[in-house]
């Protein structure tokens, strides 16, 4: 006999209902499928944004948590080149290569002026360049050191994979502190069965739902709760008997007492929450670290642009040298080698200054990848006042607020004791196993085809026993205390080696303030000496060679390029200190906050 299988009903006169209206008028499965299916990361940003500013915070209030509303990228639909296992690759052969043959006699000069895109056009005019000059293209982007600053934490790549990576770490701390929250869960089962007897089938739809909860326990183990619903209905006509339901309430509990109890239970927690600590730290020494390496950069652009006015003085010098020999030549008092000395000297210092040029040039592209922005736009730097005073400071002093405020040497003497800790746990897991279980079952009324939500009590079923394994096998267990404890000596020893390492760079950043400021004072003297001796030259002469003129011009040129490094050096030998002794400080924005002087002591104080 052929059976034909009836739709299920919503309803009828003898409030029979299907499976799945009574499924969903018992469970509220309908609102944790829609929860499920339309997740918000509104709130899942507002979580991290918390996160982060409870940590930063604990840095000070000049530290800054980095803010990522949602995602930039946008999701879009695969397209088939996307999916390919092997992607093309364009690789053409030598036979297909291949390039155009320059003149050797072109115009160079020209070609380099017309690279110049980021100031004056003219390499005479780019060597006479002062402090007010800028680029004619009103897109320009005129920078000065603190702009910099502020330009670099908005949109430096460096610093936004920073910015990314905290937040990576903020999300693994917040996806570790919601396993240890109550967790929901919604399964459904739905089966169909059949019983032959002679022939005759029974068919049968099983649904089956259970809404559980679980929780991990601070010490160990966990408990869960399930509300399991069953619901049969047989496809089949009958008078009676066809839509059957139940449902149990089961509580569970495991909790170990020996191996896995106290506070290993919670490592992953606790590393995760120590963790975040470090990212932060890291993040903020970043932060300073960058400050530093970007004053650096800019300094460094100053100088090759100051260097370029000085070949530049020294260029027009050499050209009215020659100018002037050209005259005593032609007048008979000098031997036209003469000239040819002054000439050779004007080629030399022309192209020392398009080479100058073509340093600065890449200096300010590689600049502007830095920052992160457009390289096809115009950057113009300007030298603006800011000088940090140097600090007079000793090297026990200052050696001894480094071993205070450095914060990877606080990392770095915890880690020690993550290392610690993590030796302990691993000989906990040398221990039997030695856990407690139970579980208490609250049935609805069993004589009732159709039930509701209620539990009965008094048709309450539990067991409880205690699980004990002893440890016949527990090498692995052994293997990982060994680990351990050699993790834990390695530890101990990066942390004498950061502590040492950082003992060495504070003395030798003292140092080479002393030695920056000697250095400029003395280049200062030679640029002064050498200023002198050219000027008395150029009154007498007709007593010296154009040899001897040349040769004070190249000693002026260069007691004025090392002048002007060592300006640079006292610059950033100042910084490097502040940065080594983890006393520099970045402000929001991204600028150096100066340090707080001490009030200049008074007569009555003296005394």
């Amino acid at each position: 006999m052929s059976h034909r299988l009836r739709p299920f009903r919503v309803g009828s006169s003898r409030s029979v209902c299907s499976v799945p209206c009574a499924l969903l008028r018992s469970t509220p499965l309908l609102f944790l499928v829609a929860a499920s299916c339309s997740p918000s990361l509104e709130s899942v940003d507002r979580r991290i944004d918390a996160t982060l500013r409870e940590r930063i915070g604990d840095l000070g209030e000049e530290t800054v948590a980095p803010y990522r509303s949602g995602g930039s990228a946008t999701a879009s639909p695969l397209s088939p080149q996307e999916l390919e296992i092997r992607p093309p690759t364009r690789n053409p052969p030598p036979g297909e290569l291949g390039y155009q043959i320059a003149d050797e006699a072109r115009d160079v000069s020209a070609r380099l002026k017309q690279f110049a895109r980021d100031s004056l056009t003219n390499l005479d005019e780019l060597a006479g360049l002062d402090e007010t000059e800028v680029a004619a293209d009103a897109n320009a982007l005129r920078l000065t050191l603190p702009l910099a600053f502020v330009t670099s934490q908005q949109t430096a790549r460096e610093y936004l994979r920073a910015e990314e990576d905290l937040i990576l770490t903020s999300i693994r701390l917040l996806i570790e502190r919601h396993l240890w929250t109550p967790r929901l869960f919604n399964d459904t089962f739905a089966g169909i069965s059949g019983d032959g007897t002679d022939g005759r089938f029974e068919h049968a739809l099983d649904v089956i739902n259970t809404l559980r909860v679980n929780q991990r326990l601070p010490f160990g183990g966990q408990v869960e709760a399930r509300w399991i619903v069953r619901a049969t209905e047989q496809l089949r006509e009958q008078a009676t008997g066809r839509y059957r339901q139940s449902a149990d309430l089961v509580l569970d509990a495991s909790i170990p007492l020996l191996r896995g109890a106290g506070s290993v239970a919670r490592e992953d927690l606790i590393q995760a929450e120590r963790d975040l600590v470090y990212a932060a730290r890291d993040f903020e020494e970043f932060r300073r670290a960058f400050l530093v390496s970007i004053a650096t950069d800019f300094y460094r652009l100053v100088e090759t642009r100051e260097r370029i006015k000085n070949q530049g003085r020294q260029l027009r010098s050499l050209q009215d040298l020659e100018q002037a020999e050209a005259d005593r030549v032609a007048a008979g008092r000098r031997a036209a080698f003469q000239r040819k000395i002054a000439e050779n000297q004007v080629l030399s210092a022309r192209a020392a200054l398009e080479n100058l040029y073509e340093q600065y040039q890449f200096q300010l592209d590689q600049f502007k990848i830095r920052l992160g922005v457009d390289v096809e736009r115009p950057l113009v730097i300007l030298d603006s006042p800011f000088e940090l005073p140097e600090p007079d400071v000793a090297l026990d002093e200052g050696v001894r607020l480094a071993l205070e405020y450095r914060l990877d040497l606080q990392t770095s003497r915890d880690l020690v004791a993550d290392a610690k800790r993590r030796v302990e746990f691993a000989k906990n897991d040398l221990l039997p196993d030695l856990d407690v279980v139970a579980t208490t079952t609250l049935p609805t009324n069993p004589r009732a085809r159709v039930q509701g939500l209620a539990p009965r009590a008094e048709d309450a079923t539990y067991s409880a026993g205690m699980n004990f394994s002893l440890p016949l096998d527990r090498r692995i267990e052994r293997l990982n205390v060994r680990t351990a404890q050699i993790d834990l000596e390695r530890r101990q020893r990066e942390y004498e080696q950061a502590r040492d390492t950082a003992i060495v760079r504070v003395r030798a950043a003292l140092r080479s303030i002393d030695l920056a400021r000697s250095s400029l004072v003395l280049a200062e003297q030679q640029v002064e000496i050498n200023r002198g001796r050219l000027e008395e030259q150029r009154l007498k002469i007709a007593e010296v060679t154009p040899q001897d003129v040349v040769d004070s011009e190249n000693e002026l040129l260069r007691a004025e390029n090392q002048r002007d490094q060592a300006r640079t050096n006292l610059r950033l030998s100042v910084l490097n200190y502040l940065l080594e002794s983890d006393q520099i400080r970045v402000a929001p924005d991204g600028t150096l906050i100066q340090l707080a002087q001490p009030a200049p002591e008074t007569p009555a104080d003296a005394g």
